[in-house]
Order: structure tokens, then C-alpha cells, then sequence
């Protein structure tokens, strides 16, 4: 059951860290004791866990690749430029830079010396 004051994006965050968490041998006991207590082959449980873990984990992933895509949003909205941006753009000044330094090296060649 959810806490009254955390909102569903939070649950289910801390959902997917909890079944990331989950051990094998974790799992393997939650199997047997769900075995046990419901009547099921152990088999099943353990396939029903196994599924249940997989399935958490890719939500936790889906749900971290929103997150970092949201906060790129944000960023953006800000003004702010990504490492990608800030990277890009470095080598953009360094390509200007070399291209000054080749221009006027062939000023040099080409313009009459004063004597």
C-alpha cells in the first residue's frame, strides 16, 4: 500500500530499487515460502518471481530514462547547455581557432615586408 504523502512516481521508484535489491538467494527463499504458504509448485512461484523481478527492473530502468530526459528538459528550459553541448562547442573554438592561425600565417606569406 502506498504512503499517503508520497505521489505514484516515488513508489514506484522505490519499488523498482527494492526488486534491483532482491537477491538471488532472496528470491529463491521467497519462492519456497510462497510455495509453502499458497499452495503452488515451487517451480511456479519461482517463475512468478523471476517474471516479477524482470518486469521491476525494466520499469526501474524506463523509469531512470525518463527521469534523466526530464531533467535535461529542465535544463534546457533554464538556458542551460549539456556536457554534450558544452563539448561540442569546445571543439567548434578549437576548429576557429586553428582556422584564424592557418588565415593569418598566409597573410603573413603573402603581404610585403616594410624594409
Amino acid at each position: 500500500m502506498a504512503a499517503p504523502d508520497r505521489d505514484p512516481f516515488e513508489e514506484a521508484f522505490f519499488a523498482a530499487i527494492g526488486a534491483v535489491a532482491l537477491t538471488a538467494e532472496r528470491a529463491e527463499q521467497l519462492a519456497e515460502s510462497l510455495a509453502e504458504k499458497g499452495g503452488i509448485r515451487r517451480e511456479e512461484a519461482r517463475a512468478a518471481i523471476e517474471d516479477a523481478i524482470s518486469r521491476w527492473r525494466s520499469d526501474a530502468s524506463r523509469f531512470g530514462e525518463r527521469a534523466g530526459a526530464g531533467l535535461q528538459g529542465v535544463l534546457r528550459e533554464l538556458g542551460l547547455a549539456s556536457r554534450g553541448d558544452f563539448e561540442e562547442l569546445e571543439l567548434r573554438v578549437a576548429q576557429l581557432e586553428h582556422r584564424v592561425q592557418l588565415l593569418e600565417r598566409d597573410d603573413e606569406l603573402t603581404l610585403p615586408r616594410a624594409e
